[in-house]
């Protein structure tokens, strides 16, 4: 029942090109940045990667990103990366663009075997009725669209059909963890990590303290370790490098 793998590079190991990734974290805050690193160290190439953003420039994700190691990305917001915007309009990378909540509840409906789900979010918009660009030609026409989607009238609403994801991987950040992969997030990493991780068939998670079976509170487990299949200790030094894409002082 020892999940807890030697280091990052080896815990990343077997991620082969192609591979479909959920990716926990919220900008810069509580992404796996030690497995991204390895990640991107290990080569794997072709990579459909599903996470909230794609990090920024030269941090995050952003580091595959600029090596041209993502094909393509589902995800919420995308607005802190320019090489993003660049590859996205050039035709070099596919995006689908999913509302927040339908994102995050699509990780959590896949991780939970429920296959889809109805919701108002996006009624009446390029989101229902298809259309958005999901990756340009060179010549600037849209090569690949979204399809429409099923709609279904309950109670006198309208609602959308959306699928739940799963994912071949995924890589998450926790607060502690134990040897058992049971998972505590703290403050913001309790964003879209807890979800990402249920997401993955092969979940890998980085924890700043590891600590041993027993010593978590039932009670503030926020993630059971049925959904984690491999652990990675950081070092003091990787816990604390943590950064963020904004820094607004008062003047």
């Amino acid at each position: 029942m020892n999940k807890v793998r030697a280091g990052a590079a080896e815990a990343v190991a077997d991620i082969p090109s192609g591979a479909s990734l959920a990716v926990g974290g919220f900008g810069l805050s509580g992404i796996p940045d030690v497995l991204i690193q390895a990640l991107h160290a290990q080569g794997a190439t072709g990579l459909r990667v599903v996470s909230n953003n794609c990090g920024v420039d030269g941090r995050g994700l952003g580091v595959l990103l600029t090596d041209g190691r993502i094909a393509r990305v589902t995800g919420s917001y995308v607005g802190e990366n320019k090489e993003f915007a660049r590859q996205y309009l050039s035709g070099e990378l596919e995006v689908e663009l999913v509302p927040q909540g339908t994102l995050a509840e699509r990780l959590r409906a896949g991780g939970a075997g429920i296959p889809a789900f109805y919701t108002p979010a996006g009624v009446g918009t390029q989101v229902e009725q298809g259309g958005l660009p999901w990756r340009y030609a060179p010549d600037g026409s849209v090569a690949v669209a979204s399809p429409p989607k099923e709609t279904r009238d309950f109670a006198g609403r309208t609602y959308l059909l959306e699928h739940g994801i799963t994912t071949d991987y995924a890589l998450v950040r926790a607060w502690r963890g134990d040897r058992h992969g049971n998972l505590v997030f703290r403050k913001a990493a309790a964003n879209f990590n807890p979800l990402a991780a249920m997401a993955g068939r092969v979940t890998v998670a980085e924890v700043e303290q590891l600590v041993e079976p027993g010593e978590l509170d039932p009670n503030e487990v926020h993630l059971p370790g049925v959904f984690v299949q491999r652990v990675v200790e950081l070092t003091a030094a990787q816990a604390a490098d943590k950064h963020i894409e904004k820094r607004t002082v008062r003047s």
